[in-house]
């Protein structure tokens, strides 16, 4: 296929610049997305072993939740009711006693309650480790903190990097259009290693294509899902609600004592579920104008949206029906086109060998990224001439290199060393959740200070070894405090510590050719030691 050259320049102008304007971002995102998909696992690796509250019968599930609401006033703001996974005949109730509405509160307690032999209400405070949390908000916002309104400003950010993501691949297969065919698997070794670069970057971004379009449209989505549901409930839905009717505002806020047994909402739920198994019910604003119970479901039937397959909302004291459009089978047309394609973001079906594929894809996602920035590095290399002195590299292309280095080496460094400050302090710190920021920037800015203090050809080796210390931290960390406790080693623990075995090794081969790299490199280059001086 042939396209003019004119033509082609513009979409590899395009491509460039909306891939380098966004790629340190997008590294992050992808990186600690690939986590992601192992949230739960790092938390039991992570979290010292606790016996687990004792579930409640289902007929002393009223009497629970009456208890707890009469004693916590904290739980009259809003409760979850944590139901067994297979015939909904026992339970366990928990809330948090921290800022309404925070998404991610560092202090926030959390209560767990369950009723003893005699039917006493038993409730235990306790601060939960949030560290799956904290690297879910560091794949949305990229770390970066600060708020705007209710929203975290690098949500908003990562939205925008996901709308030059989008450009990105669509300039980047037209480019590839014309040498698809004769090229499309070419992986040339050898000394151009800017050939070699250019030839991995292509394979991963056309192969992985269909993933990486629906991860940059449902980014934009998370992103700015409250200009969209605005504007689509004006223009389309005009007067009519988009998710169901909302629950009209009562005269007086309600109070918790009048709510509806739960043993009558699981029921009213069961009768429209189906073959759906009720996980867990989650209270708002029990004690507002406007409650809400929401109901999760699970059915592995369905290609699922996260954890749950779908959600009903209810009245918790009118038991009225609020939204039934995410039951599985009965969705809205909306909730029908919508939930399976917010799935495929967060890879929520096909059991475990899914997980593992996306977090392949998300490595990859990474690596796509990172050698994008290489590849601008190499196109602005000023090259030294015959009989001419050597040419001194732009200040751009210095200070880029110095960047892509501190902050890709650095993310992958913190959060291995925040893993590890986890399994070492997480029974002992006052609170770990402050450990766990502590330890990621501090890593993260030393290591881009560090980037920028070396320059880019000896803090890659440097950052190299630093992320071979920190991945084999992981499983030392873990045989360290096996030797203090009595507990055994799981096969979760075993995987989260491969993993991490794995990673150290791809890394002392990395650092290992890096190092002789630099060494041997021209002169020209920002990869030179001379360079770097």
């Amino acid at each position: 296929m042939k396209i003019r050259s004119d033509i082609l320049r513009v979409y590899q102008s395009l491509h460039t610049w909306v891939g380098i304007s966004a790629g340190l971002l997008l590294f992050i995102g992808f990186f600690a997305g690939a986590l992601t998909m192992f949230k739960q696992p790092l938390d039991h690796w992570v979290s010292p072993p606790t016996p687990s509250p004792a579930m409640v019968n289902a007929q002393h599930i009223d009497s629970l939740a009456l208890q707890a609401l009469a004693q916590h006033p904290a739980a009259r703001k809003g409760f979850t009711m944590h139901l067994g996974h297979h015939d909904n005949n026992a339970a366990t109730m928990s809330w948090t006693a921290g800022r309404p509405g925070r998404e991610l509160d560092f202090s926030a307690k959390q209560w767990t309650a369950t009723l003893d032999e005699t039917g006493i209400l038993q409730a235990k405070e306790e601060l939960p480790s949030i560290l799956a949390q904290m690297i879910d908000m560091l794949h949305r916002t990229g770390g970066i903190p600060g708020e705007i309104g209710d929203e975290y400003l690098g949500g908003y950010l990562m939205g925008v990097a996901g709308i030059l993501y989008f450009l990105a691949l669509i300039s980047g297969v037209i480019l590839l259009l014309p040498t698809m065919v004769k090229d499309f698997f070419a992986l040339r070794p050898g000394k151009n290693r800017k050939r070699f670069w250019l030839d991995a970057h292509n394979i991963i971004g056309i192969t992985s294509l269909p993933y990486h379009i629906v991860i940059s449209v449902t980014v934009i989505v998370f992103a700015f899902h409250d200009q969209f549901y605005d504007s689509l409930a004006e223009v389309v839905y005009k007067n009519q609600a988009m998710f169901g009717k909302p629950p009209a505002a009562a005269a007086k806020p309600y109070e918790a004592k009048d709510m509806l047994p739960l043993t009558s909402i699981i029921s009213k739920v069961k009768a429209q579920a189906g073959d759906s198994t009720i996980s867990e019910i989650q209270f708002f604003g029990l004690e507002s104008l406007r409650p809400m119970a929401r109901v999760a479901l699970v059915n592995p039937r369905y290609l699922v949206q996260g954890p749950e397959a779908g959600y009903i909302i209810l009245h918790p004291y009118t038991g009225a029906v609020i939204n039934a459009s995410m039951l599985p089978g009965k969705e809205s047309t909306w909730s029908a086109i919508v939930g399976p394609f917010f799935s495929l973001h967060f890879g929520s079906y096909g059991g475990d060998m899914m997980r593992w594929v996306y977090f392949a894809f998300g490595l990859s996602g990474a690596f796509l990224f990172y050698s994008g920035n290489l590849l601008w590095l190499e196109k602005r290399r000023k090259v030294q001439r015959r009989d001419q002195a050597v040419p001194v590299q732009t200040l751009s292309t210095r200070l880029m290199a110095a960047g892509t280095v501190g902050v890709c080496l650095g993310t992958v460094a913190g959060v291995c060393f925040t893993l590890v400050a986890g399994k070492l302090f997480a029974a002992t710190a006052k609170n770990i959740n402050f450990v766990y920021l502590l330890v990621y920037y501090s890593v993260f800015l030393g290591a881009l200070a560090w980037a920028y203090l070396r320059g880019a050809a000896r803090s890659s080796v440097d950052l190299l070894w630093l992320c071979v210390i920190a991945a084999l931290s992981i499983p030392c960390s873990s045989a360290f405090m096996a030797l203090q406790t009595t507990s055994n080693t799981n096969i979760t623990g075993l995987g989260v510590e491969l993993v991490a075995i794995a990673m150290a090794l791809a890394f002392i081969y990395a650092a290992r050719k890096t190092g002789k790299r630099i060494k041997d490199e021209a002169k020209d280059s920002v990869w030179s030691l001379q360079t770097s001086a």
